[in-house]
């Protein structure tokens, strides 16, 4: 495939530096189970799953023909006041794997979408339940939960911010649950679980009465795959219903088996009120996101309303859209009929070993790990994140596509995976980087 000189000009890219990437582009032209192929010929193993999105692998044919034909016998319903069947199957599918206690679903069209509507669902629920004074969000220090504006307001990571001035008032962080001693540990640290108290000093020096929702993601994805520390998330859980907060739990990342479980919730054993979920939802083949609701918010909200009304004004216009649904519907068949949760569980072991056997590496200072995710921090150099980069762009002319955020990388194996796919992964970093360190 040949390019003039201004092909890539005209599309604004992002999370991109668009000016490097356009003098030597890292272009995707084919997809198929774990592997990718770039623009050059070369293939490409995909060790984050996309963005975390094809658990399934690539080229599933299963979802293709079900999105086509959904096009050919419905491409679009509106979805105010309107409805088509698949969107009423897939919540259905998706409120039989979360928790018992959480069984309506609020569809979107992306994580960053998921959670405003998160936050907007908080405040509906206080609002209906005579508790509108509670305005205030607690997230936590290093937290990614999308770019829309909600999204940025309570994201720890302050490029993703610094640019926009008018976030929302009101959100306070939490310390992130990083520690030095806890070091190349796998699953969850001992030490840690003390840093949920954070929460209990917002509850004092607020009041709990001010505060509408805790949002942790379960396993800090994006920032480098933090997981939680034994306790943690059942305090958080504890304080949260001591105070009457809502605990709303991010699963954009770590929900469709990449735990060894549907979800986060289940993996460790605490269940939130609200879950967000994207990604995984239809394997990267359609765009869509969904927020998963308890049942005492969706009964609450519903007998505020008058009979009749709209009881929650929200909404998006390709919420449910039916091409997505029957994406979603496809792929979660696909999860079930090949038990890939099932095997993403067994096959957490051998992956872990592999990628912890890498902390012999100079460059690597350190190394976590849980279920079928991993990540590790490179020693920085003079500019940050700039390594990191550089080892990015290696690995993929080498064969391999992992996920960077700054100087940390992501590790994410499609669910698919087997130990010879583990093996070509963790070889390729080491050489490359052994290459880069030389």
């Amino acid at each position: 495939m040949q390019f003039t000189a201004n092909t890539l000009e005209h599309h604004w890219m992002p999370f991109t530096a668009n000016r490097a990437f356009k003098k030597d582009p890292r272009l995707i032209v084919k997809s198929e189970g774990v592997y990718l192929q770039d623009h050059k010929g070369g293939s490409i193993l995909d060790g984050s799953s996309g963005l975390f999105c094809t658990a399934a692998g690539h080229g599933r044919k299963e979802i293709a023909d079900a999105v086509y034909n959904q096009l050919n016998v419905n491409d679009y319903t509106p979805p105010f006041s309107m409805g088509h069947p698949g969107s009423f199957e897939l919540a259905s599918k998706i409120a039989a794997m979360t928790p018992e206690e959480i069984n309506h679903v609020f569809f979107c069209n992306s994580g960053s979408e998921a959670i405003d509507t998160a936050l907007k669902i908080s405040m509906a629920y206080h609002r209906a339940n005579g508790e509108g004074q509670r305005t205030r969000f607690v997230s936590r220090e290093r937290a990614y939960h999308g770019v829309n504006i909600g999204g940025v307001s309570i994201s720890g990571m302050v490029k993703n911010r610094e640019a926009f001035s008018g976030v929302m008032p009101n959100v306070v962080c939490m310390r992130h649950t990083w520690l030095e001693e806890n070091r190349f540990t796998r699953g969850q640290p001992e030490h840690g679980a003390e840093l949920a108290q954070d929460l209990q000093r917002f509850v004092d020096t607020y009041g709990g009465t001010t505060i509408s929702a805790c949002i942790v993601e379960p396993v800090a994805g994006s920032t480098g795959i933090l997981v939680p520390p034994k306790g943690y998330l059942e305090r958080l859980r504890e304080i949260c219903t001591l105070n009457g907060i809502l605990l709303i739990f991010d699963e954009v990342i770590c929900g469709f088996g990449r735990l060894g479980k549907p979800f986060a919730s289940q993996a460790f054993g605490v269940t939130p009120d609200i879950m967000t979920m994207a990604k995984a939802l239809t394997n990267g083949a359609q765009p869509m996101g969904a927020v998963a609701v308890s049942d005492f918010i969706h009964d609450t909200i519903m007998k505020a309303a008058p009979e009749g009304s709209v009881e929650l004004f929200h909404g998006y216009t390709y919420s449910g859209h039916p091409a997505a649904c029957a994406a979603g519907i496809a792929t979660l068949d696909i999860y079930q009929r090949e038990n890939l949760f099932e095997r993403a569980a067994e096959l957490s072991d051998y992956f872990l070993d592999a990628v912890f056997a890498l902390q012999d590496l100079e460059l690597i200072t350190d190394i976590r790990g849980y279920g079928l995710i991993a990540g590790f921090d490179l020693k920085p150099g003079t500019t940050p994140g700039a390594r990191g980069t550089a080892l990015q762009n290696k690995l993929f002319w080498s064969g391999l596509h992992i996920k960077f955020t700054g100087d940390t990388g992501i590790i994410a194996p499609p669910l698919i995976s087997k130990r010879a796919h583990i093996d070509e992964l963790c070889k390729i970093l080491r050489a490359t980087l052994e290459d880069l360190n030389a």
